[in-house]
């Protein structure tokens, strides 16, 4: 079979506020999940997978929180407008925008929100 991206699992403080930043940016999620120690949600092929920070530290025996940008989650959007229009969305709840909407250089529409735990996520059309 080979080898195959399953899953990508991002670390929270805080279930529920991690949870609610994902559904403005469009996934979903149960109302229910807020109090899991691991939700997963199905995401074509993918499983984005958020975890406590205690369970993390049970699975690994310990774990200490990182500072600066590791990795980024990029997600797709159908059009230019869609970028601009979730970047909106999702500061006028009071997520930080890190980057506003702008064409890039390679083509794409861009934008760079900033979720709860401080993980920096593209949007691009």
């Amino acid at each position: 079979m080979g080898l195959k991206l399953d899953m990508v699992g991002i670390v929270v403080k805080d279930m529920k506020q991690a949870l609610a930043f994902y559904r403005v940016l469009g996934l979903d999620i149960p109302e229910s999940a807020h109090n899991e120690k691991h939700v997963e949600v199905a995401q074509e092929g993918i499983r984005l997978a958020f975890d406590m920070q205690e369970t993390i530290k049970e699975i690994y025996g310990g774990w200490d929180e990182p500072v600066g940008h590791r990795i980024e989650l990029a997600f797709l959007c159908e059009s230019r407008e869609a970028v601009n229009a979730l970047f909106r969305k999702i500061t006028e709840q009071g997520y930080t925008g890190y980057r506003e909407p702008w064409d890039a250089f390679w083509g794409q529409r861009y934008a760079i929100v900033q979720d709860p735990d401080g993980n920096l996520i593209s949007l691009f059309a």
